[in-house]
């Protein structure tokens, strides 16, 4: 598709280059708190983690981009390369023209240059990007650069930067200065969907679209959210194509690729650093509310609890005689989602299997009636027990006093009793 049939003055999903808008999310802010502790540190040096299409390039330019001109940065790709093409790479990026020298000259003037930097201005800031893949003998010159020092501070600042998790690299002995001075270990994590659409509609609206939703409706961004995986540089790909090869707008469901996506690269039993969030945090489930097979609603699981019944005053209104007026619970506590049938006439089933009290997972199918409810989260792969789940009492207690105050809403004057819609289940 023309880009001016979509209301479009240039490319909103740039794939090369600087990106034409810089979208903020929860963990890019996170990651630019890390950056900037790192470089006021007395011996900031941290790593920073995340799959390809993470935004790993977009945060440290940005990051760059920030800071004052006078201050010393050096961006290297440290792919392939060993200890000369290392020291050769950096000096370079600070100024230096070199001329055949050994792998000891090269470092001796990188000392002389951060020590000067360090007792004058500010210590140089180190970028090394593909760490994983730098040469061992590029390590060890890495380990003699973190041993610098100038009266107790670091003379050279150093970030990490790798699309695999480096811990096992930095724990090895031979890499001893560089844990030793280990400020963060950080994981950029992916996008939530509310995120995810901001991330689309900013992009669009600074590339000229006056109204975003008709190029991709909401249903469109939060497909385009689960097949990126909420990964910025994976969704500017699969948006960008689904621009090229659109012969209308909007832009239908049906058009958005699933690439294979990459894995995170954090061990949440090692990610220690302040501020990291977990994977529950980022996923907001959606359900998807059918009736003989077509979708009537969609809705996005970002409040703490949902009641579904016939009720117009539940969250979820299902108009059915074979819905109870209050039917069923569903509760989110962290990482899980509670489901509870509210002693409903026609009761609550999940995968055919009737239920009173059940955790969801992925991909199951709740049935009220003739309706379907299809739950979505990705991140809930593990079904788990009910067993020890405190808040199961609190959310009943809770919905109890809501429930209440649905009746009086409803001008009811008596509560139903437990055998219509209550639940029973120590109450």
């Amino acid at each position: 598709m023309d880009l001016g049939a979509a209301g479009l003055k240039e490319q909103p999903f740039r794939t090369h280059g600087k990106p034409l808008a810089t979208v903020s999310y929860a963990s890019y802010e996170e990651g630019l708190k890390v950056l900037a502790d790192t470089y006021i540190a007395h011996n900031g040096l941290s790593l920073l983690q995340g799959p390809p299409l993470s935004g790993k390039s977009t945060l440290t330019r940005d990051f760059v981009d920030s800071l004052s001109s006078d201050c010393e940065v050096a961006v290297v790709d440290g792919k392939g390369l060993n200890t000369t093409a290392l020291l050769e790479a950096i000096l370079r990026q600070f100024g230096y023209v070199l001329d055949h020298s050994s792998p000891n000259e090269l470092l001796a003037m990188l000392r002389v240059f951060a020590m000067q930097q360090a007792a004058h201005h500010e210590a140089p800031l180190l970028i090394i990007e593909n760490t994983h893949a730098l040469k061992a003998s590029a390590l060890r010159a890495l380990c003699e650069l973190a041993d610098l020092d100038f009266r107790g501070t670091g003379a050279v600042k150093i970030v990490l930067v790798s699309d695999r998790p480096l811990r096992s690299i930095i724990e090895s002995p031979a890499m001893q200065s560089i844990a030793s001075r280990l400020t963060h270990d950080f994981h950029l994590r992916p996008m939530g969907n509310e995120e995810a659409t901001h991330y689309i509609y900013s992009k669009l609206r600074a590339a000229g679209s006056l109204v975003p939703e008709f190029v991709f409706p909401l249903a469109v961004c939060t497909e385009l959210w689960r097949a990126s995986a909420g990964w910025p540089g994976i969704l500017d790909r699969i948006a960008l194509l689904s621009l090229a090869r659109a012969e209308s707008l909007p832009i239908p469901v049906e058009s958005i690729e699933r690439p294979v996506l990459p894995q995170g690269t954090w061990n949440e039993s090692e990610v220690t650093d302040i501020g990291q969030r977990s994977t529950e945090e980022v996923a907001v489930p959606t359900l998807y509310v059918s009736h003989d097979g077509e979708t009537l609603n969609e809705v996005t699981f970002d409040l703490p609890r949902l009641l579904i019944g016939r009720s117009e005053h539940n969250d979820i209104v299902i108009s059915s005689k074979f819905i109870s007026r209050h039917h069923a619970l569903l509760v989110r506590h962290g990482s899980t989602t509670f489901l509870m049938d509210l002693n409903s006439t026609n009761g609550t089933f999940v995968n055919s299997k009737r239920v009173s009290n059940h955790v969801l997972i992925h991909d199951d199918v709740i049935r009220l009636g003739n309706h379907r409810i299809k739950f979505n989260d990705p991140y809930a792969t593990k079904r788990g027990s009910l067993e020890g789940l405190e808040f199961a009492d609190t959310a009943i207690m809770k919905t109890l006093d809501d429930m209440r105050k649905l009746l009086a809403q409803e001008n009811t004057e008596v509560l139903p009793s437990v055998s219509e819609n209550l639940p029973t289940s120590g109450i």
